[in-house]
């Protein structure tokens, strides 16, 4: 282990991105940053820094060791530290009007009745 890593190899030894080229694409389109500053994939990273990784949510690692091969799973998981707070619980949705199939199609009323409710 070396003191100072590229961020682009960093994440992809950390199990962050599949592949080296997508963490190296991430890096190009802005969607890390370290220390608050978004990065090129040739930044160096170093034990201590935070790495924020926009993925399908925004991922907080903690750097806290630096390996430059991929390893297994538990390896990288001593690499990192997941600073990443729990996602907010999810919002109740109001029940859905229910009608009886067998009627048919939707009269005019029911179509008023559902746009009400839609919020239209």
């Amino acid at each position: 282990m070396a003191d100072s890593a590229r961020i682009d190899v960093w994440l992809w030894a950390v199990r962050v991105y599949r592949t080296r080229s997508l963490a190296t694409a991430a890096c190009k389109a802005g969607h890390v940053a370290v220390n608050g500053a978004k990065v090129k994939p040739s930044h160096v990273v170093r034990v201590g820094d935070e790495v924020r990784a926009t993925l399908a949510h925004e991922k907080i690692l903690g750097v806290k060791a630096l390996p430059l091969k991929r390893g297994g799973a538990p390896e990288a998981a001593l690499a990192v530290e997941d600073r990443t707070p729990p996602p907010p619980p999810k919002e109740e949705t109001p029940a859905a009007v229910l009608r009886d199939l067998a009627k048919g199609r939707p009269t005019k009323k029911d179509r008023r009745d559902i746009t009400r409710l839609r919020g239209y």
